[in-house]
């Protein structure tokens, strides 16, 4: 793949993002333009898209703890939360394909994905380590996402700091040099 096709990739995999955020009825959005000169199949485009949300959830778990937060399992909610918001209808894009895979080699990749990353969200959350068992992780971590999808389950969504002024930046600056 040439530099000109892997941004090309990269253009045609946010567009098909961004329709997935519009349509949200949880399917790849094959009919896009450009999607089926860009990806080889559902299974192409869907890796792409499991990618793109597990990057985004560990980046944002990595944001999370820099906060050095008290109560982990909140934290892991809040950045599971964080990444459905950036990357609306994603989830239940991955979510309809692992249950309703269109191919064995499709359910296979999806129940590992799964599993990965529930084992991620329970590690993170302090439940267990990375030495544990991961079916025992897979369950944790299945506890977990199912508490961040309930709309209903509070989760702690600290609002960022209020912009400071420039005088308040300057008298930061002078105090503490």
């Amino acid at each position: 793949m040439n530099w000109e096709s892997f941004h090309q990739r990269g253009d045609v995999l946010n567009a098909a993002i961004t329709e997935i955020g519009v349509r949200r009825d949880g399917t790849l959005p094959m009919d896009l333009t450009g999607v089926d000169q860009t990806f080889r199949d559902e299974l192409d485009l869907l890796g792409a898209v499991q990618l793109k949300w597990s990057a985004r959830l560990a980046g944002l778990l990595e944001r999370v703890f820099a906060e050095q937060p008290d109560d982990l399992e909140q934290a892991v909610l809040r950045a599971w939360r964080l990444a459905d918001e950036e990357l609306p209808g994603v989830k239940a894009v991955l979510d309809h394909y692992t249950a309703h895979p269109t191919s064995d080699l499709m359910a296979q990749a999806m129940a590992k994905c799964v599993r990965k990353e529930r084992t991620m969200l329970a590690a993170n959350a302090g439940r267990i380590s990375y030495m544990n068992d991961e079916d025992l992780g897979s369950r944790i971590g299945a506890g977990l996402e199912a508490k961040a999808k309930d709309a209903s389950f509070h989760v702690e969504m600290p609002q960022p700091d209020a912009p400071r002024t420039l005088r308040e930046r300057l008298r930061e600056a002078v105090f503490a040099a």
